[in-house]
């Protein structure tokens, strides 16, 4: 039996990076629209530019979604169809929705409209697929939450119905993006667009009582800082469905945080029998998964990253689309490729909840910031004249260090032995962006990107 490539869906933040994830092997896009998806803020994807992405991915024969998931407020659906209604006429391949009265909105105005069900919704079980199916949608975007088995009873149960599944980028540590933290320590609400990455804030802990009279956290006296290994030991101790199955007399212990960027402003937080739940998830990484996920036959692996960078773009969908094509070809699995990834600043990797494996192993309990591993992205090729790129640099480098030149022909590596500035002196260091120099190089370089190997 031939297995069929599933599509590669890849994030759109810009022009740029759509066209980056066309050039490095993407099938699809996905872009948000302005006020309606989860992506209001770092968004340049306005109704022109829309317009242009969507007309730009036909003629290279792509496809392009627009997303417009949040779960809407009454001002919102006020809106909806009105600010709806130049953007369909557009006709993108499909939109992207959580909500499921914006959706019956757009139904009925027009039925013809394609619309995948959004990640946002948490679909778990094939029974929901059905009711979806029902209602008029064409493709379900799978629960980050589901093991490959169960994806796999799914696709048994629904086999005439799309189904995508989120196959690397970044995990909320809420159930599929449903995260309470931003809302309640910035009043920014991640169902509305503007997330603030509240998981990953470096935080403090102290003790703290409340008042009897007005409920009040009031801070106590914390020497020193929180330690994880003895909270999980408490935890532990307190966990109220073990044992007897009494609740503790500490469930409802009543914390304070305080993050590191906003020294003495301390924010109340409840801990119950089950724990505190700020914790910073670790980036999802499936590509070793990639050829289980064809045969099971999923449609469409999707990579999340709207707010990261070309180079990101450029690197995931190169790096899948190759995985796709050794899964389809009958190839074994390319170690190489895991390698690859490590080439991006991330979270330390996991493989989600597709397989089942200890807490521990989705969380990254040590620091919240990416951290590069293997390489790091300096520049981009703007031009090429008499075997010289002109590249527009983003990170320093020098003469003396190994440069990989990313390319859509194919990667290489080369020793950079001398280095020029656009006067055509020779220059030892390339400082960060915007400088231009001039390096040499043969072979295929126009758009190229190029990382530092550390």
């Amino acid at each position: 039996m031939t297995l069929k490539a599933p599509e590669l869906l890849l994030p759109a933040g810009s022009l740029d990076k759509m066209r980056a994830a066309y050039d490095f092997g993407a099938d699809a896009v996905y872009a948000g629209q302005p006020r309606y998806s989860l992506r209001a803020r770092n968004n340049e994807f306005r109704l022109e530019q829309i317009a242009q992405g969507i007309q730009e991915a036909h003629t290279r024969g792509k496809k392009f979604f627009v997303t417009s998931n949040l779960i809407a407020h009454n001002d919102k659906v006020r809106t909806y169809l009105r600010d709806m209604e130049p953007v369909m006429d557009l006709k993108p391949d499909a939109f992207i929705m959580a909500d499921p009265g914006l959706m019956m909105m757009v139904k009925e105005k027009w039925p013809e409209a394609e619309i995948h069900l959004s990640v946002q919704a948490n679909t778990t079980n094939w029974a929901t697929v059905k009711f979806w199916q029902k209602a008029g949608v064409s493709r379900i975007i799978l629960s980050r939450e589901l093991s490959l088995d169960e994806i796999e009873k799914i696709r048994q149960e629904c086999p005439d119905m799309e189904i995508e599944v989120f196959v690397h980028g970044a995990l909320c540590i809420a159930y599929s993006g449903r995260c309470l933290l931003s809302g309640y320590f910035n009043h920014r609400d991640p169902n509305q667009g503007t997330c603030t990455n509240a998981c990953r804030w470096d935080y403090k802990t102290h003790d703290a009582a409340v008042d009897p009279n007005t409920g009040e956290a009031l801070a106590q006296t914390m020497e020193q800082g929180f330690n994880f290994e003895s909270a999980k030991n408490d935890a532990d101790n307190q966990f109220s469905t073990c044992g007897d199955g009494q609740r503790h007399p500490k469930a409802d212990q009543v914390y304070l945080l305080e993050e590191k960027g906003r020294p003495g402003e301390l924010m109340p937080i409840m801990e119950d029998e089950h724990g505190t739940y700020i914790m910073n998830s670790k980036d999802l990484r499936a590509v070793e998964h990639v050829e289980r996920l064809a045969k099971i036959g999923v449609d469409s692996l999707k990579i999340e990253g709207r707010t990261k960078s070309l180079y990101y773009v450029a690197r995931t969908a190169q790096v899948y689309r190759r995985a796709i094509d050794d899964a389809v070809a009958g190839r074994p699995f390319n170690p190489e490729l895991i390698t690859e990834l490590e080439g991006l600043a991330n979270r330390g990797y996991t493989g989600g909840l597709l397989e089942r494996r200890p807490a521990n192993d989705y969380q990254n309990y040590e620091t919240g910031h990416s951290v590069l591993q293997r390489s790091h992205f300096v520049g981009e090729v703007r031009g090429w004249a008499d075997g010289l790129a002109e590249v527009e640099t983003k990170n320093r480098f020098q003469v003396g260090d190994t440069l990989e030149i990313i390319h859509p022909q194919g990667n290489r590596r080369v020793k950079l032995e001398k280095m020029f500035n656009l006067d055509g002196e020779p220059v030892e260091v390339a400082q960060g962006n915007p400088v231009r120099v001039r390096i040499p190089l043969a072979g295929p370089v126009d758009g190229a990107l190029i990382s530092r190997l550390l």
